[in-house]
């Protein structure tokens, strides 16, 4: 990411339109809204508009406005988003969503800068820096005619792609900071910590939904967390199915060699695996871990194991 940042810097001042691309949940909006934020616009509006989750007829009224009478219903006159993000910028999200009945007006304003509001004769200026991101492969969308060859080269001056989650691992950590102390103000928490073993689970999890995902995986663990620390018990069961963790690992993060102290942990590490893996069925988990349910169920309340 360290990269990213560097272009970041380098590009923000230009009104060089800019596509981000990377899979969803990769934090393509947090690329966005840092460009903004280091540039000299701002002091000015950043206006995030999702191109898939908006109807298609009333997508253009919204990005350009409309005249009173443009349409039933238009009993007003509206500014669209266009005019209201002047002098700052307009992030496109899933711009691979936008309509073709759209593209041409959207070409129209990135190369005139100006628009047309429905209804109206007149043309309005608009100095507005554009912002794009797709999680969908626009040139394949370009072959297929499904989106216009012009607009693509139009808003892919600048390319930056963000690599998924399990490709910069090393980023983790820090994010994991960040999450926690965004949620100990927003629930009102204090989770001073997170256990290293925890942590090394996050290290080693794939994050198939990427940023997206591990950012709801730390507000969960926060809520249902008992202590100040966030451990690996309350953790979900499909990381911790996935994630494993090496006897290795484990060993590197203790902090003392007393086999009987570090057997217990070891054991309740099993435990908590086997019940992962059972989804909680404890007769399951005795035969999985070779045990006998009496000796499971006394192991479980003995460790506090939750199931």
């Amino acid at each position: 990411m360290q990269a990213i940042f560097h272009t970041i810097k380098k590009i923000a001042d230009f009104k060089t339109s800019i596509l981000i691309t990377g899979e969803s949940g990769t934090g393509k909006e947090l690329i966005a809204k840092a460009i903004h934020y280091n540039s000299i616009r701002r002091e000015n509006p950043m206006i995030d508009v999702n191109c898939g989750g908006i109807p298609e007829t009333l997508l253009e009224s919204e990005l350009f406005g409309h005249t009173k009478g443009a349409f039933t219903d238009a009993y007003r006159v509206k500014k669209g988003l266009f005019e209201e993000a002047d002098k700052g910028t307009l992030f496109l999200d899933e711009m691979g969503d936008l309509p073709l009945s759209l593209q041409v007006k959207l070409l129209r304003a990135l190369q005139e800068d100006e628009i047309r509001p429905l209804g109206d004769s007149k043309t309005v200026k608009v100095d507005v820096r554009i912002i794009t991101a797709t999680a969908r492969t626009l040139g394949d969308m370009v072959n297929k005619g499904l989106f216009r060859e012009d607009l693509f080269y139009r808003i892919n001056v600048l390319t930056i792609e963000v690599p998924p989650l399990r490709e910069r691992r090393e980023d983790i950590p820090l994010l994991v900071e960040h999450f926690v102390q965004k949620y100990n103000i927003r629930l009102g928490l204090k989770i001073e910590a997170v256990h290293p073993d925890c942590l090394q689970r996050m290290m080693n999890y794939d994050w198939p939904g990427n940023v997206r995902e591990l950012e709801n995986v730390v507000e969960r663990s926060m809520v249902l967390a008992e202590k100040d620390v966030l451990t690996t018990e309350i953790l979900p069961p499909e990381l911790l199915r996935q994630s494993g963790s090496s006897v290795r690992d484990d060993i590197f993060f203790w902090d003392e060699f007393s086999i009987k102290t570090n057997a217990k942990k070891l054991e309740k590490q099993l435990i908590t695996k086997a019940l992962a893996e059972t989804k909680g069925n404890k007769t399951k988990a005795s035969l999985l871990l070779e045990i006998s349910l009496p000796a499971l169920l006394y192991k479980i309340k003995e460790y506090n194991v939750e199931s």
